[in-house]
């Protein structure tokens, strides 16, 4: 073992020091100079505020009770910081100085100067007051527009890096399964190729800003049992490695350079202590040579959770010994209880080596020991025009028009009801991650530091509008509901509002923590919906959500319905802009909206025996289709053409033909499902391989070619290998994934082959005028 020692460091002639030399020569150099105590306080992050506030972690009050001691841990160095703006409302321009002096005050008082890596959540924005609110993961996932996210992401880094931040915790990749689950929010969708095209686009935007992108949660954590957050989770190795690991690949492949594990435990075996997964898996399958960085207090809970490890230092053992190399957000495992374990040999100082080079390594990599390197950051505007506009057009692209019966676009002149408790309430627009859902709700005297406009604010600028609440998210009185009837009875056409408050652990219908029982509208708004519609007047319904609703009672009966999930500070606007037509419609579901059976948790992609059937009383075929969203001005589909055959090691080319027969701009998502009607394992009916958005100017015409790699056909196999199979294959290609324009039989021909990690995930896509 290291022997301790406090001599000071030579200021020049070491090797670490050096920046011209490689990385891998610094890390070794500098690991060898250190401590024990000085290693392990590398793989820790601090948490200084983290009882100063509303708990925005789970079990954040079973650790806040002792927060740590600074003046103990700081001579000893400092691995992280955690949430220097996103714990309480702090202006950005004193927190960037006193994050400088933070750090200055970690490099003086370390014998080496080493800096700490600074964390924030982003997945909505940086989350800091007054940062911009973007739309949140499912709008994202609605946009079908990686190129779009990639920007947006690219922004959010600039951001980070403007205020001293090195690391942002996002993007989710998780795949929902359980529309009840709490967190469906915060993913893309429920789609692995959808989810993985999108996070990697995400993950590419924030590394090019220089950021360290995290993907979470790895892995299976979407997949608990009835949808209760933090539940376990039994799944299948096929389903695990078919749905929700592609999505990582993709994102790895993107360039990522962090990974956070699952809270879950994974058929008994919480992911925080499963070498086959941290370790087997991610490094040596995988090849990632980045950081994992344990999900908040996830070490401490496979002693007080999990109930696997007998007390801290045997969940630190166990965590190193799987692959975690930080825990977060602050030192409780990795700390004294570590450092005794060492001296007492219960655990390896390999294990501690082994995680502080693939840390120092990133240190390294970002600058923070080079001679240059400053803490004082060049700080910006968090909110600027650029910013919003950015904000704005994802908003616009991510609304989707999932019915309508002539109602929309509204016409100029009519009178306006705009019922319901998200028509006039800013907070309606944001998500459970974003700061003023997250911390801002938790200091009710500070303003939310943003301009978000309202739905009925937006409206009143075209319309002669009549408010009315209706009732609460979840509560309401009988007198409000009756004014909420008398608006609608008066007005020309009603405009209702409806859906979730997010929030953490409760505080909310959707959200962490904020699982739901059932998919029926919370609180009295499906009585508010029903309502209005028994006045007769027409009746738009517009959901703001963090997760699809059953509607199939009363779909028949609306005008319209549009869904904006939560699409940010700007999102007012947008959907008021898809409502009067100044903006085409051009979003499409990540998540299927479900019918009657309002507690199945099932999705679009399951084989033959999740779909209709005799044998069951229980009908699971969605009211509206993953993937579906109509247009004002919708597109002509001219003709598809294929290949005759499919090489089981080369390419098919499929060749869509769009018109655009309006004299304005319009859009479709081209959609490419693979069927495979004879498989050794059951395989989704339908499965989404290719979907690249085309924009078409008026009157234009666009030929779409997609050459598709055999390899998107693979899947895993009996024997738990991925396979790309010989046989009949079938590609259904049409708007969503319950209508194709045109199926195309097209046969494997060839040898099977087996695939793996390097295999092609992404099709070619080439668009010219036709």
């Amino acid at each position: 073992m290291t022997t301790e020692t406090t001599q000071p460091a030579e200021a020049a002639g070491e090797p670490w020091r050096d920046p011209r030399l490689p990385v891998a020569e610094r890390v070794r150099d500098l690991v060898a100079r250190l401590s024990v105590r000085e290693k392990v306080a590398q793989l820790s992050g601090i948490w200084v505020g983290m009882d100063s506030g509303g708990e925005v972690a789970p079990h954040q009050h079973d650790f806040a009770q002792d927060p740590p001691d600074w003046d103990a841990l700081v001579p000893h160095g400092v691995g992280q910081l955690t949430r220097a703006f996103g714990t309480r409302p702090v202006d950005p321009e004193i927190g960037a100085r006193g994050l400088a002096r933070t750090q200055e005050e970690i490099v003086a008082r370390g014998r080496f100067g080493i800096p700490a890596v600074v964390h924030e959540e982003c997945l909505t924005g940086l989350a800091a007051w007054q940062a911009t609110v973007y739309p949140a993961p499912l709008c994202w996932g609605a946009s079908f527009d990686p190129d779009l996210v990639r920007r947006m992401a690219s922004r959010i880094g600039r951001t980070m890096r403007a205020l001293g931040v090195h690391q942002g915790l996002a993007p989710v990749l998780d795949v929902a399964r359980d529309l009840r689950w709490g967190r469906v929010e915060e993913t893309i969708g429920e789609d692995p190729y959808l989810v993985g095209t999108i996070g990697a686009a995400y993950v590419a935007g924030l590394e090019s800003a220089g950021i360290v992108a995290t993907l979470k949660h790895f892995a299976g954590y979407s997949a608990s049992k009835a949808g209760r957050n933090l539940a376990p989770v039994a799944i299948g190795p096929r389903e695990f490695a078919d749905v929700l690991l592609p999505p990582f690949e993709h994102a790895l492949r993107a360039g990522a350079r962090s990974v956070m594990n699952s809270y879950t435990d994974l058929d008994g075996l919480p992911a925080a202590a499963d070498p086959g997964l941290l370790t087997t898996l991610l490094r040596e399958r995988y090849g990632f040579t980045g950081t994992v960085v344990a999900d908040y207090f996830s070490v401490a809970f496979l002693h007080t959770l999990h109930h696997v490890a007998t007390g801290p230092a045997d969940a630190a053992r166990q965590a190193l010994t799987a692959g975690v190399d930080v825990e977060l957000p602050t030192v409780d495992c990795y700390g004294a209880p570590l450092v005794a374990a060492l001296a007492d040999g219960s655990v390896e100082e390999s294990l501690v080596d082994r995680a502080l080079h693939r840390v120092l390594t990133q240190k390294f990599e970002l600058g923070l020991l080079d001679p240059e390197w400053s803490p004082h950051p060049a700080v910006t505007a968090l909110d600027d025009a650029e910013s919003r506009a950015l904000a704005r057009e994802l908003a616009e692209r991510s609304v989707v028009l999932l019915s309508n019966t002539g109602a929309l676009p509204l016409r100029s002149g009519v009178r306006l009801a705009v019922v319901g408790p998200r028509a006039d309430e800013p907070g309606a627009m944001l998500g459970c991650y974003s700061f003023p859902m997250h911390v801002g709700v938790h200091h009710p005297g500070v303003p939310i530091g943003l301009d978000v406009p309202t739905v009925a604010e937006a409206l009143s600028e075209s319309f002669d509008v009549t408010f009315a609440r209706g009732c609460g998210v979840t509560d309401g009185t009988d007198e409000e509901l009756a004014a909420a009837v008398e608006a609608a009875a008066a007005a020309d056409v009603c405009v209702a509002v409806l859906g979730d408050r997010a929030g953490l652990f409760g505080g909310g219908t959707s959200g962490e923590g904020c699982d739901a029982a059932d998919l029926r509208l919370p609180g009295r708004q499906e009585e508010l919906l029903e309502a209005v519609l028994a006045t007769g007047t027409p009746v738009v319904l517009v959901l703001l959500s963090g997760r699809p609703y059953e509607l199939s009672r009363q779909v028949g009966r609306l005008a319209a319905v549009v869904c904006g999930f939560y699409p940010g500070e700007e999102g007012a606007a947008a959907l008021a802009g898809v409502l009067t037509g100044r903006v085409e419609p051009s979003g499409r579901l990540p998540v299927s909206f479900p019918a009657a059976g309002t507690t199945q948790p099932s999705t679009y992609l399951g084989a033959a025996l999740a779909a209709r059937s005799d044998v069951s009383s229980i009908d699971p075929t969605p009211v509206f289709p993953f993937g579906h969203g109509l247009a004002y001005h919708p597109a002509t589909w001219v003709s598809v053409t294929g290949a005759a055959t499919w090489p089981t090691d080369g390419t098919c080319r499929v060749s869509v033909t769009l018109r655009n027969p309006h004299d304005t701009e319009t859009s479709e998502v081209v959609q490419v499902y693979l069927h495979d009607p004879v498989a050794e394992v059951a395989r989704p009916l339908r499965q989404l391989i290719a979907a690249p958005r085309v924009a078409l100017p008026p009157g234009a015409t666009r030929v779409v070619h997609l050459d598709l790699h055999a390899d998107l056909t693979s899947f895993t196999g009996r024997a738990g290998d991925r396979l790309v199979d010989t046989g009949p294959v079938e590609l259904h290609i049409g708007p969503s994934s319950a209508v194709a324009h045109t199926v195309l039989a097209v046969p494997m021909a060839g040898a099977r082959r087996f695939v793996g990690f390097d295999r092609v995930l992404q099709p070619q896509v080439t668009v010219v005028p036709g």
